[in-house]
């Protein structure tokens, strides 16, 4: 830790570490999203099908199920900023190979998976280094905050992301993968010169005790267990991002530059979610308060569902970013601090993979059930789904819902 008291989101931003983590974490956030929409948008436009849109998200978690716990104890073994570089290298890659098989009009529905995969196991290392960086980088006292203006800068990457990433494919096809190219690379040297960092080490120990040791300590506490849990099944049956695609073409009527817009929009809402969390953070009753903003996730996944608006919709989507954003930092914050530092790397990998399984899975559970039942009726049931998780899990985790302070 850099300093024994805490600080205000100006001094962080002033904090050279963690400025340049900040700004590597931006663009990686950045190239992601104009891939979700590119990709997305793609793959939509060569199959027309809602089975093969939510087969994205299944490719790109398969990497993180199977490597989850080598990522973790990576994250813990080696110098966690150079794991972080290595994955930023091997998603440009991934991005450039896109970009000249788009650009030569060679692309086919097998690379374009091909490649999410190759991304897919990039980030299954990345975002567990990543995790365990900040509250290294973060002042003692002061990792909400850091967590939150961190979210902050991610969500001006994610809107304007995927306005880009939609407005560069109207353009033409194989410009985002382009773009997502010179993010990662500059984000590669702005994470070689975050400077030398204190990390615990990894005590010698027999090899299945070192990579599953994350899971031993989450089963232990209660509520780390409840936390990632409850992001694991809420999100798994709210996520609506995968659909986003056929709401923009066929139910809302518009182009690659709506769906940049609509996968903007939440973004917005969690923008401006993180100005005032890092003005003010949750001092009280925290355990309630995610709880509470899991229940507007999910009421707002309804409303989504329900519209034929677009401004209805988009208001929809931004309120669901807020309130994703208060459980984010909640969720977050709570894990970090009550991970001792030798095991933030696999713990974190756990973590990753419930988020992952939420998000990527969750778009593989949208895509499957948008093709059983139509659109509406899955995106409305994922939305009921999520608020009845919420409900449940205030029951089966009250350490979880009691919980008063996190720092």
């Amino acid at each position: 830790m850099s300093s024994v008291m805490p600080v205000g989101a100006r001094d962080l931003l002033a904090h050279r570490p963690f400025l340049f983590f900040l700004s590597s974490r931006s663009l990686s956030r950045f190239s992601s999203q104009i891939g979700a929409v590119a990709i997305g948008w793609q793959i939509y436009d060569l199959t027309g099908s809602a089975f093969e849109l939510g087969m994205v998200g299944l490719v790109q978690f398969l990497p993180t199920a199977l490597l989850v716990f080598v990522a973790g104890h990576t994250a813990d073994r080696f110098e966690r900023k150079r794991v972080v570089q290595a994955c930023q290298l091997l998603e440009a890659l991934a991005a450039l190979f896109l970009a000249v098989s788009t650009f030569a009009g060679t692309i086919s529905e097998v690379q374009i998976f091909a490649a999410t995969f190759v991304l897919g196991i990039a980030g299954a290392f990345e975002s567990p280094a990543t995790a365990a960086l900040l509250p290294l980088i973060a002042p003692q006292g002061s990792l909400q905050r850091a967590t939150a203006v961190a979210s902050g800068a991610g969500q001006i990457a994610t809107i304007t992301g995927p306005a880009l990433g939609g407005f560069a494919f109207a353009f033409t096809p194989s410009m985002p993968y382009a773009v997502m190219v010179v993010f990662w690379l500059f984000g590669m040297i702005l994470t070689g010169g975050i400077g030398r960092l204190q990390q615990t080490a990894v005590k010698e120990s027999p090899a299945s005790d070192d990579l599953y040791a994350g899971v031993t300590f989450v089963r232990s506490s209660p509520a780390i267990l409840g936390t990632i849990s409850l992001d694991l099944f809420a999100v798994l049956f709210g996520g609506v991002t995968a659909l986003l695609p056929i709401y923009a073409r066929d139910i809302l009527v518009t182009g690659p530059l709506g769906l940049g817009i609509l996968r903007a929009a939440p973004a917005v809402g969690a923008l401006l979610m993180t100005m005032v969390l890092a003005r003010h953070t949750i001092s009280r009753r925290v355990g309630m308060r995610m709880f509470q903003a899991v229940i507007v996730f999910g009421v707002a996944t309804v409303v989504f569902a329900l519209s034929h608006w677009m401004w209805l919709s988009v208001l929809a989507l931004a309120v669901l970013g807020a309130a994703d954003t208060i459980s984010v930092v909640i969720r977050f914050s709570l894990v970090q601090l009550a991970t001792p530092d030798a095991m933030r790397g696999r713990v974190g990998a756990v973590n990753f993979l419930f988020i992952n399984a939420s998000n990527q899975l969750g778009q593989f559970e949208s895509g499957v059930t948008a093709a059983l039942l139509g659109v509406m009726p899955a995106a409305v049931l994922g939305g009921v789904g999520t608020i009845a998780v919420a409900l449940l899990w205030m029951k089966l985790f009250p350490t979880l819902r009691d919980v008063e302070k996190l720092e």
